[in-house]
């Protein structure tokens, strides 16, 4: 079940014995004493708690793991230290990054599906289960928290993960910042940023603007993007919370590479990509509200409101290499609401936590699809292929306990009842009314426990459902040149097994070691990736791995991380794909059956000095269903380094990074299913960034 599995639990126990004769030899020498702690969480239950107590497989990605010598403008940048997590950097902005977790997502060719995105709590996911990681402005991201597993699923549809940033909390005294940030291809990008406190409200606001040329041809961008946070103290035992962000985008699509373009020219774009000129420009708002109100020590209420619009514009091709193309445009409103009851309490003399909540949400897309000659639409009647209003919502209902059985065991449980209605209504009858609708519903328990064998070390267990349905995406088209929508797509269902330690094997270093297993019946998978990306049912699949994990402050100022991930993704059954047999046991394409990522870092207080060197390695990957052609492993190593100094009221930073240090060619992500054959979109060469901040605090 769980192969390969030997290595690195033979690996840790020679480190934890190294390791432990090592900080004694080091303390008895230098006497210093380094102490590393677990974060505090709130994505698993909903309530502050300590990650190492918990029986889930949870990450968080750091201030300065987000913004030190990053460029901040995709998750990608800070998600690649998260063991279970695959974030691919597409070096182009036309779509978003490729993030998957466990194998769930790894088909997405628009937007991020199969995770959960929120923000602060408020969700960037839609009630049909996309989500959009282009909205998050990273430059006001304190931390990142990353749930994997079963308990994913208390956040509903299309939870096999749960991904929440939370943004930078406001100082008590007016700063100012800025900084400004140069790199390879003509990359560019400024910001400035005011916050503080004053007359009770804490107010934080952020503007960015980015440009590039982009690494491959017919890919150049811009982005510019706004912030605003305010955070008022309504009384003593109330606090409103309000987000608002929005941005605007243009970008070229140099669109994917067959396996000779991309490595013989992988800078390269197709010859559709220039006639046809496929590109994208967006627009995105969105206000959210968190208001919190204590109503005694033991009982809390919080009332999450948001709404938004968004408006998107996407050039695709038809062919290889012709001019004619499509444009498929969505203007879209959506808004929700989530209010929830955190109570604590004692039941036979042992503590326990409660929350209660309910959330709907709704969105409202008039999509149409215009076919294009040269980049230029057809405005004529018949150069109107689509002309639909797409309104999707969902209702929700959930509960989470847990519970401190003994004074070494603690329980947990949840389960959430979910509801999503997907409804076309078409306003195109050319080839008839394609109106109709479909309704989901599923009910996902999840429990587990956790044993605190001692101080030092926790073992964990847990088990849930899981349910994903389709999105408008996935049910647009019934065959490969368009048609109707298709609205008989089944949601897939899962059943997700955990068990894991969490360990502290000496003073200064801390390890997590999980073991997975996901049964999934009717696997939604590309059923082929041409003009008109279509979906399908497969039968079974099955996800089995291990993640590792490994942090560690040394003495003399050094730090090692390091991530692991094994997965095996296979189909367990057969099924049809564009014409062709998907037999048993193939691997789902997307998924890397290994990656690891190692951080070596050293600072010097006095200097302000920083630096870290970095290794990726990611396996094969397969890219297509049947499994006939794949994008090589590849290893890359990456270097950065800064220097900070404070004079007087005066913060400066300054760094640099570069970016695959050994100018190795490797295909960065990949399209899966591609009718023609255009998997491949290669990464960048060796590529360098620059940057310099200032901060003024008054």
């Amino acid at each position: 079940m769980f192969t390969r599995k030997t290595l690195p639990l033979a690996l840790l126990s020679i480190y934890s014995i190294s390791q432990s004769a090592w900080a004694e030899e080091t303390t008895a020498v230098s006497k210093e004493k380094i102490t590393i702690t677990a974060p505090v969480v709130v994505t698993a239950t909903r309530i502050e708690q300590n990650s190492f107590d918990l029986p889930v497989s949870i990450d968080v990605v750091k201030k300065e793991d987000i913004q030190d010598g990053q460029l901040g403008m995709t998750l990608s940048e800070s998600l690649i230290r998260v063991p279970g997590i695959t974030a691919q950097n597409r070096t182009q902005m036309a779509q978003d990054p490729q993030i998957s977790t466990r194998g769930f997502g790894a088909r997405s060719a628009f937007g991020v599906r199969g995770l959960r995105l929120y923000v602060d709590g408020i969700p960037l996911s839609m009630p049909d289960g996309i989500g959009q990681p282009g909205n998050v402005d990273l430059d006001v991201v304190s931390s990142i928290e990353v749930l994997r597993g079963p308990f994913s699923s208390l956040y509903g549809n299309s939870s096999g993960g749960v991904i929440q940033l939370f943004t930078e909390k406001s100082p008590k005294t007016l700063e100012l910042s800025g900084g400004t940030t140069f790199g390879s291809y003509g990359t560019h990008k400024e910001n400035v940023k005011a916050a503080g406190t004053s007359e009770g409200i804490q107010y934080l606001v952020n503007y960015s603007d980015f440009e590039s040329d982009g690494y491959r041809n017919h890919s150049a961008n811009n982005k510019t993007q706004g912030t605003a946070k305010f955070g008022i103290e309504i009384s003593e035992d109330t606090k409103l919370t309000a987000l608002v962000n929005w941005f605007d985008q243009d970008a070229q699509d140099p669109l994917g590479l067959t396996r000779t373009l991309a490595f013989s020219n992988p800078k390269s774009a197709v010859g559709a990509a220039y006639l046809a000129n496929t590109r994208v420009s967006r627009s995105n708002t969105q206000a959210g509200f968190n208001l919190e109100h204590k109503i005694d020590e033991n009982n809390t209420l919080t009332f999450v409101n948001y709404v938004g619009t968004r408006e998107n514009l996407q050039y695709l091709p038809v062919s290889a290499s012709g001019s004619t193309g499509r444009a498929s445009q969505i203007s879209r409103d959506f808004w929700g609401t989530d209010l929830r009851w955190d109570h604590l309490g004692m039941f036979l003399e042992k503590n326990y936590t409660f929350s209660l909540g309910t959330t709907y949400g709704k969105m409202n897309d008039a999509r149409t699809d215009i076919n294009t000659i040269n980049g230029v639409l057809n405005t004529t009647p018949a150069g109107l292929n689509r002309n639909e209003k797409n309104i999707a919502y969902n209702f929700d209902q959930y509960a989470q306990v847990k519970w401190s059985a003994l004074d070494n065991l603690d329980l947990h449980a949840g389960v959430r009842h979910t509801k999503v209605q997907l409804k076309v209504e078409d306003n195109l009858f050319t080839n008839g009314d394609n109106s109709g609708k479909a309704e989901y519903q599923k009910t996902t328990p999840v429990v587990g426990a956790v044993w605190k064998v001692n101080p030092a070390i926790n073992l964990y267990a847990n088990y849930g459902k899981g349910f994903e349905t389709p999105t408008f995406v996935e049910v647009a088209y019934s065959g490969p040149t368009g048609g109707v929508p298709n609205l008989g797509l089944s949601p897939s269902q899962s059943r997700n097994f955990e068990v894991g330690t969490k360990a502290f094997i000496s003073d200064n270093t801390q390890i997590n070691l999980s073991l997975f297993k996901t049964l999934t019946e009717n696997e939604i998978v590309i059923q082929a990736g041409g003009a008109f990306t279509t979906y399908t049912n497969a039968g079974k699949t099955s996800r089995d791995g291990v993640e590792l994990s490994l942090n560690s402050e040394l003495p003399h100022n050094f730090s090692l991380y390091g991530a692991y991930t094994l997965l095996n993704a296979k189909f367990d059954s057969d099924f049809i794909s564009n014409g062709n047999t998907v037999r048993s046991g193939n691997t789902i394409p997307g998924t890397y059956r290994t990656q690891a990522y190692g951080e070596v870092a050293w600072k010097n207080p006095p200097t302000g000095f920083r630096t870290a060197f970095e290794v990726r390695h990611n396996s094969m990957t397969y890219v297509n269903d049947i499994n006939t052609d794949n994008a090589p492993d590849y290893t890359i190593f990456n270097i950065r380094a800064g220097f900070e100094q404070k004079i007087k009221s005066w913060k400066l930073s300054e760094y640099m990074r570069v970016e695959n240090l050994f100018d190795k060619d490797y295909i960065g992500s990949i399209k899966v299913n591609d009718t023609n054959a255009r998997f491949f979109e290669p990464a960048a060469g060796r590529n360098w960034l620059v940057g310099l901040n200032a901060n003024y605090a008054f």
